[in-house]
């Protein structure tokens, strides 16, 4: 009787499903009140509530623990956990966290709070383990509650120690992470679902979905806001995108530059402000999912961006009707369904509200008030986020505040063309300079006053110990955003060490972005296009009162400054002359010394510096005439014999490396380059399966091996540095290494060539 009523039940389900929906635009089953199955007016089939569940608190919090099916929700729980479990080894870089977290390691580090320190090595394995372990247990749904917590605070943990790191995405790994602590995802396809009948498909609040729905609509509203930016518009954000091989089919009828600013700038502008409404109804759904895919599996091959697209791909079915995988396997072949998730309706859970049944109905409890009021208060936050610039104005250098929460992706692209970091002994006034990045494993202080300051503050500390005494730190860093002059970001003749920051307050010592010159890009356009390939150009703008110091190498044999506004004073520092330019006017600058650029005009200059690089000319031509030798000789047309020198362009090996022409040295590392990149493009479907997952193996197999040594070492304590040493260079082992021999110790391999 039981089988034949449950039957029943779903047959009549199964009937109402594409009538009725929930507050989220998703059917909810047989729930619906009576009265709402009759007047199907158009504001519930269209949103799945009436203005009247809006009138008061207690419909809006009957609303919103209106029971819904848990099949979608457990669905994305078990996908998220698992892009999280391949996540770790890779982007949080628990591959690699002996480089980075090394004891005893001399280098300046970012955290969010100063305070805030990295573990020592084998304790850092430990969290990473455990968060991994807490995102394993995510994805089956095991001790759910305690798997989220194992997973999340490790995981803000990291993300806290280190903000060269920060992205969007990462934030928004950290996000989904803590709404999954507080949902019912469990309910449905999960190990606690099996243990516990009460929890086996049982319903969820249809808060569980608002929340997670509105947190990826903002994802995608809050990108397309802040795209209606002038350089995104005008197509200066992603400038050179379009030359990628992903959009050559565009190009078949599309020039380049129609392709960046209509497919990838206006393109990308109209589909982040739509997405989340195009998702959100039925009708245009389906279009929606195609695009949003589409788009996501481009982004997979654009960017290096870890597990981001396909976590994007795996909330689009959140949108959905909530039971799309009943659905799914009931129209699969019963031998699966018995391995498979449940199709039979979802029983009765306390967590939600049921409406009248035989004249009672079911009262919302605390619970159900926190639910609701939570998810109001959070989805407040999140819109106001992003704008909150305004408080935290320390953040503010040329972009909207920190990054990672911003939503602001792809909205800027920066170049840097000159950084210089001079250090000033505070006792003896001995001046010296610094490599830029020295004592750091990243780049991205650069562009960041708050991690200026601390790389400042770190470098003081670090200086002491080569007898340098109360050091003053000042960098010089030029920046060009969207294709603007390079110009000063911070002031110069600031002492970085003893400069103001506040998160609260706006950073003095931030020089202004120079937004007037904008229209100077059309014509920078005009310059470039007029250039031959030999000659290279880069557009300078600076500020009263200052100076660039720069040094022309010897292989840029003909470069000169032209001026293309204001009045500079350039001198020539070995011959301590000094030329006055002003607008038109150019000069050739001497290769092989150091020359002064003063602004001396009373608003910013504006100039030019065009330059040769006539040793990788020269090179380019020797290399030239070298390949057209090698394939006279191969055709037949060149009957000379060759000199001993030149043998190994033919065979493509050499026995003595001293003796060895370096110029036919260098040939054979480019056609080694060659040949490889010919290989990979004529390479198989097959073939570039087999690597990728080759090349995943062995990141994977690095974090478990290195993992277990630590684990064993916080258990036992650590061997012999002998034996921890064979034990590192055997997790060490690369995917290049397994290949052939001759692959492997081929004696002109470029040992700088880096593999994308």
């Amino acid at each position: 009787m039981e089988q034949q009523r449950r039957a029943a039940s779903l047959q009549t389900d199964t009937s109402s499903l594409r009538r009725r929906k929930d507050a989220g635009g998703r059917t909810t089953g047989k729930e619906q009140p009576k009265r709402r199955r009759e007047n199907g007016n158009f504001m519930f089939r269209v949103f799945g509530f009436d203005w009247s569940d809006l009138s008061s608190w207690h419909r809006f919090v009957c609303l919103m623990n209106r029971p819904t099916d848990p099949a979608g929700l457990g669905v994305f729980r078990f996908l998220f956990g698992l892009l999280m479990v391949l996540d770790i080894p890779q982007e949080r870089g628990m591959s690699y966290l002996d480089h980075k977290f090394l004891d005893g390691l001399d280098v300046c580090r970012f955290p969010l709070f100063n305070s805030l320190h990295p573990l020592p090595l084998d304790f850092m394995y430990l969290i990473y383990v455990i968060m991994l372990l807490g995102a394993l247990g995510i994805t089956l749904g095991c001790f759910y509650r305690l798997s989220c917590l194992m997973f999340l605070l490790p995981y803000w943990y990291v993300f806290f120690l280190d903000k060269t790191s920060w992205n969007n995405h990462s934030y928004l790994y950290g996000l989904i992470g803590f709404q999954l602590c507080l949902l019912n995802a469990n309910r449905y396809w999960s190990v606690d679902g099996l243990l516990n009948p009460r929890k086996r498909n049982a319903h969820v609040p249809l808060w569980n979905y608002t929340l997670l729905r509105t947190q990826i609509f903002i994802v995608y509203f809050i990108a397309g806001v802040k795209k209606l930016d002038a350089d995104w518009v005008e197509g200066y954000s992603m400038g050179t995108l379009s030359r990628h091989w992903l959009f050559d089919p565009f190009k078949l009828f599309l020039s380049e530059e129609t392709t960046n600013i209509v497919i990838v700038h206006w393109g990308g502008l109209i589909l982040d402000l739509t997405a989340g409404y195009l998702l959100f109804f039925d009708l245009t759904r389906p279009l929606a999912l195609f695009f949003v895919s589409y788009f996501h599996c481009m982004n997979s091959q654009l960017f290096s961006i870890g597990m981001f697209s396909y976590t994007m791909l795996a909330t689009s079915p959140l949108f959905c009707y909530p039971d799309w995988p009943r659905r799914l396997i009931a129209k699969l072949p019963s031998c699966l369904q018995c391995v498979l998730p449940h199709v039979q309706p979802p029983q009765e859970s306390t967590a939600c509200v049921y409406p009248a049944r035989k004249g009672k109905a079911s009262q919302p409890g605390l619970r159900q008030t926190l639910g609701a009021a939570f998810t109001v208060l959070y989805i407040m936050e999140q819109f106001f986020l992003p704008y909150s610039h305004f408080i935290t104005q320390g953040y503010n250098n040329w972009t909207n505040g920190l990054y990672g929460y911003s939503w602001d992706m792809m909205v800027h692209s920066r170049s840097h063309q000159h950084v210089k970091i001079t250090y000033k002994d505070g006792i003896t006034g001995e001046v010296g300079y610094l490599n830029p990045g020295v004592f750091t494993q990243t780049r991205r202080w650069k562009d960041h006053a708050d991690m200026l300051k601390q790389y400042a503050v770190c470098l003081q500390g670090l200086l002491g110990a080569y007898n340098i005494s109360q050091p003053e730190i000042y960098f010089d860093i030029w920046v060009s955003i969207n294709d603007r002059f390079q110009q000063r970001l911070f002031d110069p003749t600031v002492d970085i060490v003893k400069a103001d920051w506040s998160p609260f307050r706006k950073t003095p010592w931030i020089k202004p972005l120079l937004v007037d010159l904008s229209p100077w890009r059309s014509k920078f356009e005009e310059v470039e296009k007029s250039l031959d390939n030999k000659t290279d150009v880069v557009f300078i703008a600076d500020f009263p009162g200052l100076y660039l110091e720069n040094f022309v190498s010897e292989d840029l044999g003909n470069t000169s400054i032209h001026i293309l506004q204001g009045e500079l004073n350039v001198e020539i520092v070995k011959e301590a002359r000094n030329f006055t330019l002003r607008e038109g006017d150019y000069m050739q600058l001497p290769a092989g010394e150091y020359h002064k650029v003063f602004t001396v005009s009373s608003g910013p200059s504006c100039y030019m510096y065009m330059y040769v690089n006539t040793t990788a000319v020269s090179l380019e031509q020797n290399l030239t005439r070298l390949q057209e030798l090698k394939e006279k000789i191969e055709n037949g047309s060149e009957t000379s014999p060759l000199p001993p020198e030149l043998q190994p362009i033919i065979s493509g090996t050499v026995e003595d490396l001293d003796s060895t022409d370096p110029l036919v040295l260098t040939f054979l590392r480019r056609q080694k380059r060659m040949e490889e990149v010919e290989r990979r493009r004529n390479a198989t479907v097959l073939q570039r399966l087999e690597r990728f997952f080759n090349k995943k193996y062995y990141i994977i197999r690095r974090s478990f091996l290195m993992s277990t040594i630590a684990l064993r070492n916080l258990a036992v304590g650590r061997p012999s540095l002998e034996q921890l040493a064979k034990e590192v260079a055997f997790a060490n082992t690369k995917y290049e290494d397994s290949l052939s021999t001759t692959e492997r110790h081929d004696p002109v391999q470029d040992p700088n060539h880096v593999e994308l």
